[in-house]
């Protein structure tokens, strides 16, 4: 049976200002995002109807019906398949893995039956859903229907979850202030790690503050990274509770990423290098179900 695996690579938000409120209560954002090279898998075979199985280390909790963005992604460009999904990342946990499966069931639909898909569409799923379809460094403005590729190093990371899920809303209920300053109009020339680094410690993530009030957990994770030799910028990604680490060396984040695991065993906790996932998130057919 041909089939079709996709990778979901995590989605990280390296800045994420809030900078406005639309009056239909949609929060306008300008946040730097990139990608991971850790993430949930998704293949997607000819099938009778439309199912969804789900397995995998975070499967648990995850539902298998239309209540799952993925399924309902698929739905979404008609045709039967039966979807299988390796659920790797945590749920919500501030690294768009529900958006990256739904992104990546769409890639799959499409090489599957030659469907296509446009940005509302796929907005309409989520704000996430979009910049995940591409899986490279993009800025996203407004409710996250403008996107706009940017060139950026890559970087080397620790991500943490405490597995604590957060409720997005909660979070945005918690934010003090919702018409903050955007980033620069004109992103400087960022031509290495270092460089980035310096960047966006000049930027912000304005969820973080309320995060660390709704689960202070965080407070946890971005103590123990900050610990960490060779961590010069920790923050959280999107709405928590994913925290991440940057270095100029994969080989330090690579250490740290060990000390934590082993510090505290019920933590999540991934290592590897930020930037573009383009290619590996491409849709690869095969033969069958692994």
């Amino acid at each position: 049976m041909r089939a079709t695996e996709v990778f979901a690579p995590a989605k990280i938000n390296l800045a994420l200002h809030v900078i406005g409120q639309r009056a239909d209560g949609y929060h306008l954002l300008d946040s730097l995002v990139v990608f991971a090279p850790v993430g949930d898998r998704l293949v997607i075979a000819p099938g009778r109807g439309l199912s969804l199985h789900v397995h995998g280390p975070e499967a648990a909790g995850v539902p298998a019906d239309m209540g799952n963005l993925a399924l309902r992604a698929a739905a979404l460009l008609g045709g039967d398949a039966a979807v299988t999904l390796d659920k790797r990342l945590p749920s919500s946990s501030g690294i768009g893995g529900g958006s990256a499966d739904a992104a990546a069931a769409l890639r799959g639909m499409v090489a599957l039956h030659g469907t296509r898909i446009n940005d509302m569409q796929a907005l309409a799923l989520g704000a996430d859903v979009p910049m995940c379809l591409g899986s490279r460094p993009v800025r996203v403005r407004g409710i996250g229907e403008r996107l706009d590729p940017v060139t950026l190093p890559p970087v080397a990371a620790v991500l943490v979850n405490p597995r604590r899920p957060v409720s997005t809303p909660a979070v945005f209920k918690a934010l003090q202030s919702r018409d903050n300053p955007p980033m620069p109009d004109r992103l400087p020339s960022l031509t290495d790690a270092p460089g980035l680094i310096a960047f966006l410690r000049e930027m912000r993530n304005d969820l973080e503050a309320p995060a660390r009030q709704v689960e202070p957990v965080i407070n946890l994770v971005l103590t123990a990274l900050e610990a960490q030799r060779g961590c010069t910028l920790a923050r959280m990604s999107g709405s928590g509770a994913t925290c991440f680490g940057l270095f100029a060396h994969e080989a330090d984040a690579q250490a740290a990423a060990q000390r934590i695991g082993r510090a505290k065993p019920d933590w999540w906790v991934a290592g590897g290098v930020l930037g573009d996932q383009m290619q590996q998130a491409a849709p690869r057919l095969s033969q069958g179900i692994q």
